[in-house]
């Protein structure tokens, strides 16, 4: 019987097999070897399963193709179901390794943060039709406060994307279905329940980014972010609107997308509850004009105003 490996690599894939290819490659030179991966795939062709055969003499791969399409997240649960590993760490096939060393660090944090569960690094975004690069780092300062409240992250995702993660197969914690916009942001906080996390300040992961990717086709569409955020938010519990950083979320959520009365908020979609504050958040950017209102300055100050006004009519 084959030895458990200490992480499995998991690919859900869809047809992209030149992108999968590069990150196979990537996979294939990384300095550390106790692994397998596991690619899960939706794609009506063999094309993805010609290319896993191809690297069955350099890589420990298993491939697995989905009777029915999963779809976004189903497909990746299903890769991290087929694992065997005790660390998963799921790469999308537009993502790949930074260098050969890559997987070597994150199982070097392994050692050296024993009491972490969760791992994220650093990342670099690489603009697929654009030709340029981004290179994204936490600061201390946005460290310190996620370690402190993890649902800061409603104000920004400082983790990043799923591809730059690796956590601990713990329990049946798997993405939810029924999201696409918040999918990572509500698995992250609900993995961190209870449990610790470290961060590796060192670019360990390419992040591909193209406008076919599903979070863009999501950008900025009422019908999507509104009633997702709204499903998030009641998970999470409303009580997290007396964070700050959760409060200029939702105040910009609600400028960015224009809604300027709660029609429409129902009206994109969302039928359940709407807390008071968010709704007197409407009512204050409606007497706002637009050019002021997304005026940088000019909106964080009128946000921390409201945020102060409301506080005390917050839920505790």
């Amino acid at each position: 019987m084959a030895a458990t490996p200490l992480i499995s690599v998991c690919i859900p894939a869809y047809k992209n097999t030149h992108f999968l290819s590069r990150l196979l490659d990537s996979i294939a030179v990384q300095t550390f070897r106790d692994l397998e991966v596991v690619v899960t795939d939706d794609s009506p062709g063999s094309e993805v399963k010609a290319l896993c055969d191809s690297y069955s003499a350099r890589l420990p791969i298993r491939y697995f193709r989905n009777p029915q399409p999963l779809g976004s997240p189903e497909n990746w649960n299903e890769a991290i179901r087929r694992s065997t590993g005790y660390w998963i760490k799921i790469m999308h096939d537009d993502d790949w390794f930074f260098d050969e060393n890559s997987l070597a660090e994150y199982a070097r944090a392994i050692v050296t943060h024993p009491e972490a569960a969760f791992i994220f690094s650093a990342y670099q975004d690489v603009f697929l039709e654009e030709h340029r690069t981004r290179d994204m780092f936490l600061s201390p300062a946005r460290y310190k406060a996620f370690l402190k409240n993890r649902t800061i992250l409603f104000g920004k995702n400082i983790i990043g994307p799923p591809s730059v993660v690796l956590y601990k197969k713990e329990g049946d914690i798997f993405f939810d279905r029924n999201v696409k916009w918040v999918v990572d942001i509500d698995f992250y906080i609900r993995y961190l329940n209870g449990r610790r996390a470290a961060y590796i300040g060192k670019m360990l992961v390419r992040v591909g980014l193209g406008s076919q990717q599903v979070t863009q086709d999501c950008f900025r569409l009422r019908p999507i972010e509104v009633p997702e955020n709204f499903y998030l938010l009641n998970k999470a519990g409303v009580v997290n609107l007396r964070n700050l950083y959760v409060y200029d979320a939702w105040w910009r959520l609600m400028r960015n997308l224009e809604i300027r009365r709660e029609e429409d908020i129902s009206g994109s979609g969302y039928r359940g509850p709407i807390p008071a504050t968010i709704l007197s958040m409407v009512a204050w950017q409606r007497r706002i004009g637009r050019s002021l209102l997304h005026f940088g300055p000019v909106s964080k100050l009128l946000m921390l105003f409201h945020y102060i006004l409301h506080y005390n009519k917050l839920p505790a």
